[in-house]
């Protein structure tokens, strides 16, 4: 029946309208408390540095809560008006140094690509089995420590605090190159229309430039202006801890939500998006608090099926489709370490394997463990 079944058999209509005035409450809830815990943390550092820990801690849950509210902006579906959730999610990302509308750009293609992986290789670009068995000894002990899950704390820290600054200096670095080189070509372009002949590995259009451009101005001159009023080594180390603990969090979140053992990791050939979102997307269940910080996005399968859907309705429509739901990986975070071993791709079966299974001879690996 499963594999029979169709979008249309699903309840999911009814679930995609979006409120305004919860959505503004989501909103109030989450980036309100998020600043007073800072106001909190400037006044328990002057009595002990110690008792930073939990602050730093529930800071980094709403830093989560942000992203997760951001997310559903990027979607169009957190407030009715698609202007609105732009603003809104601009707002977010500065918060979280996550310039939106490009990562929106590229969550839109893995929903569209969800469970193609010749298409779309996962979020931490999996090698297939042929192509990890061409690597050398080096290369395979490689590739294994850049996917331990501990590699989720330098890399969550490169991917919000570093990566969208890095992309806005080499990009405009490239644009200047170009202009130069055509300029000195003398092939009678001005600068201008080289400059809009342009085209950029590290954004795909002006809006996305725009954006890039926007939020780096607003993070940056955030640091500048809070390193000043709350002291720089202040402000840096925590803030550094926050963003770092709440990358990891997602980064974890959304590694689990694809990546475990019977996920349909398919070629494009007789690949079904809705088996993609079915059997390609697990349902994280969560402890109610942690539900509520990551904004339900454990329901992930039904996030797939409608990512119109925003995150406060996704519990009851996922109640409403159940019986449809048979074939969805449940998994819990006691599982989550054990995903993380699945980390090649067999073309042949169509399944997520471990390093393990290969028959060849491989090197001695990392172990999984934190």
């Amino acid at each position: 029946m499963q594999d029979t079944i169709k979008k249309s058999d699903f309840v999911l209509t009814p679930y995609m309208k979006s409120n305004d005035l919860w959505a503004t409450y989501q909103l109030l809830n989450t980036v309100v408390p998020y600043l007073l815990l800072w106001f909190l943390a400037v006044k328990v550092a002057a009595i002990s540095i110690w008792l930073l820990a939990p602050i730093i801690i529930l800071m980094s849950l709403f830093s989560v809560r942000c992203f997760s509210l951001m997310h559903d902006c990027g979607h169009y579906s957190l407030f009715n008006s698609k202007k609105v959730n732009r603003i809104v999610g601009f707002f977010l990302g500065v918060i979280n140094a996550i310039p939106p509308y490009g990562w929106s750009r590229d969550h839109a293609y893995h929903h569209k690509t969800n469970g193609d992986w010749e298409r779309y290789r996962g979020v931490a670009d999996f090698l297939s089995t042929e192509e990890f068995a061409k690597l050398s000894l080096a290369d395979r002990n490689s590739y294994q420590l850049l996917r331990h899950p501990l590699m989720a704390f330098p890399g969550g820290f490169f991917y919000l605090a570093i990566k969208p600054r890095l992309a806005l200096v080499l990009g405009i670095y490239d644009l200047i190159r170009d202009v130069a080189a055509g300029l000195k070509q003398d092939n009678g372009m001005s600068a201008i229309d080289i400059i809009a002949a342009h085209k950029s590995k590290h954004w795909q259009t002006k809006t996305e430039f725009w954006d890039l451009l926007l939020n780096n101005v607003c993070v940056i001159s955030s640091w500048i202006a809070l390193s000043y009023l709350l002291g720089a080594g202040f402000f840096l180390s925590v803030y550094s801890l926050v963003i770092t603990l709440s990358a990891v969090i997602f980064i974890w979140s959304f590694f689990v939500q694809h990546i475990f053992e019977g996920s349909y990791a398919h070629k494009t050939e007789s690949w079904d998006y809705i088996l993609g979102a079915i059997e390609g997307s697990s349902y994280l269940e969560l402890p109610t608090i942690l539900k509520w910080f990551t904004a339900d996005i454990g329901y992930h399968n039904i996030h797939h099926l409608s990512e119109r859907i925003p995150n406060y309705h996704l519990e009851a429509c996922h109640k409403a489709n159940i019986h449809l739901l048979s074939n969805v990986k449940t998994l819990r975070m006691g599982d989550m370490l054990n995903c993380a071993r699945f980390i090649l791709w067999d073309a042949d079966s169509n399944s997520l394997v471990t390093v393990e299974s290969l028959s060849s001879p491989q090197p001695a690996r990392i172990e999984v463990s934190v």
